[in-house]
């Protein structure tokens, strides 16, 4: 008899589903599978043997073949284990074929037949979903992110024998209730910008990047605010939607980062890498592409602290997402596509001891040594930043007389209106937001008068801007003109967009 289990296994970020077929034959006991198993998979023979026997069912000591279809991709993961057992049973005769019908499962065995989390549960119920399958069995540690799937039953199981019961007697369990997304909870970031004290430009400039969803780098001596200021970000951008947090909790899922997490991911994201972690961390990558920094960020932010200490080559490689909001990883066998839509938020400090234009300290770099410094960023990547701001650290005087600063709830309302008018400029169109515009969308969406023309033509001749960084300051200053509620840009927009080109201007 042939049994026959439909599972899946990640490829990438998503679920390509694999049939799981076992046969049994006459002959010496042996154990073979098939159909491009990786090393994990290979070991799912040991695990299965025991897990049966610990089980107490019995395992059949003749030639079993497993293939594992289609035979042209390779399979990864412990996520096989569970279904390669279950078809072991099925060809043996203690559980019916047909009780695989519409069903998908997931899961790795312990020896004692315990059944282990796995990674891309979100990915695999989607599939489900789109495939029309109508339930899937999953390890209980994962089940209950698998709910955002509609119409799909989710089943969460901790033992073989459970398993074995429930294919036997569907009714004797009852699924999940599927996720409530009108029941979203409140993201809760734990902090909030009216901690911050002063810093005003910087907190304007922060404003104009969650509203367009712009890149920026901030500039400013040791001490001076950065991280706390980046840190807040989330807390003035707009509330995830449902797609959104989807997304996330499909990214999230995949990289095995759920931490325990039960249900969708509602809070932006917020990534802060150490200057020490590799391209393929960052990025994504490795000898099993797996989503990188970038990815995680998806729909929140990537903040890079010390950015020029950061390698070259991952710096450089934030051009594409940047630019596309993808990472694109080619392999022998594949290319895959990890989503990357997220915001940048650089820091660094103005010179290699951080205190170049400091008021209180003294710098003791030379001007080639600065430029060496700030040249750790090539041109290429400046250009796709749209605002460079300068943060100076302030004086004792100031950090004591300082009155709080707005909350972040007050700014998130003035964030929220500008980001509704740009849904309504966009609408059934795939951007989103200002930065994202196309060519196209920034003639229709930002005509120019010819004395905005005139302006910019100055300030490009003024900082030698190139075209890219051209078409940057006008989406900052349409951004700034949807913070204001106007219709068209003004000299006025332009004005600001163009004094956050810090470092065109040089600071050495």
């Amino acid at each position: 008899m042939i049994a026959k289990v439909r599972t899946a296994t990640l490829h990438g970020i998503d679920a390509l589903e694999v049939t799981v077929e076992a046969g049994i034959s006459g002959g010496s006991p042996y154990f073979a599978i098939v159909g491009l198993p990786d090393a994990s998979v290979k070991e799912a023979a040991e695990r299965a043997r025991t897990a049966i026997t610990s089980s107490g069912f019995e395992f059949p000591y003749r030639k079993i073949t497993v293939n594992l279809a289609p035979a042209d991709m390779r399979k990864e993961g412990p996520s096989l284990d569970l279904p390669i057992a279950l078809a072991i049973l099925a060809a043996s005769g203690q559980l019916a074929l047909d009780a695989f019908d519409e069903t998908l499962i997931a899961g790795e065995l312990g020896l004692d037949g315990l059944i282990r989390p796995i990674n891309g549960a979100v990915s695999m119920a989607l599939h489900c979903q789109d495939a029309g399958i109508e339930r899937i069995v999953l390890p209980e540690a994962n089940a209950p992110e698998a709910t955002v799937a509609q119409g799909v039953s989710v089943y969460p199981v901790q033992h073989l024998r459970e398993v074995w019961e429930l294919l036997s007697d569907p009714g004797s369990r009852t699924p999940l209730p599927t996720v409530d997304f009108a029941s979203q909870p409140r993201p809760e970031y734990g902090v909030d910008f009216c901690d911050v004290k002063g810093q005003r430009q910087a907190k304007r400039a922060l404003e104009i990047v969650a509203a367009g969803g712009h890149n920026t780098i901030m500039v400013g001596s040791p001490g001076s605010g950065k991280t706390m200021l980046a840190r807040r970000l989330p807390t003035i951008l707009p509330p995830l939607t449902q797609q959104e947090a989807i997304e996330v909790t499909r990214i999230y899922s995949s990289a095995g980062m759920m931490n325990g997490r039960k249900g969708l991911i509602w809070e932006r994201p917020f990534r802060a890498p150490h200057h020490g972690a590799s391209h393929a961390a960052i990025v994504g990558g490795g000898r099993v592409p797996r989503p990188g920094q970038v990815s995680l960020a998806h729909h929140g932010v990537l903040f890079l602290d010390e950015m020029p200490e950061f390698d070259r080559s991952v710096l450089e490689g934030l051009r594409q997402p940047l630019e596309d909001g993808v990472v694109s990883v080619a392999r022998v066998q594949a290319t895959l596509d990890f989503p990357a839509e997220m915001m940048l938020i650089g820091a660094l400090n103005p010179c290699p001891c951080g205190f170049h234009g400091d008021r209180v300290k003294a710098c003791s770099c030379s001007p080639d040594a600065i430029r060496r410094y700030l040249g750790r960023i090539s041109g290429p990547l400046l250009d796709r930043i749209d605002l460079h701001v300068e943060v100076p650290r302030l004086t004792q005087d100031e950090l004591v007389e300082a009155k709080p600063g707005e909350p972040s709830e007050a700014i998130a309302g003035r964030v929220q209106k500008a980001r509704q008018m740009q849904t309504d400029r966009f609408a059934g169109a795939s951007t989103k937001v200002n930065a994202r515009m196309t060519t196209r969308e920034l003639k229709e969406y930002c005509p120019l008068s010819d004395g905005c023309k005139d302006f910019l033509r100055s300030a490009a001749g003024k900082l030698g801007l190139s075209a890219r960084v051209y078409d940057r300051a006008v989406k900052v200053a349409r951004t700034i003109a949807d913070l204001a509620g106007d219709k068209d840009i003004t000299e006025t927009h332009l004005s600001e967009a163009v004094q956050y080109r810090l470092l065109d201007r040089g600071i050495a």
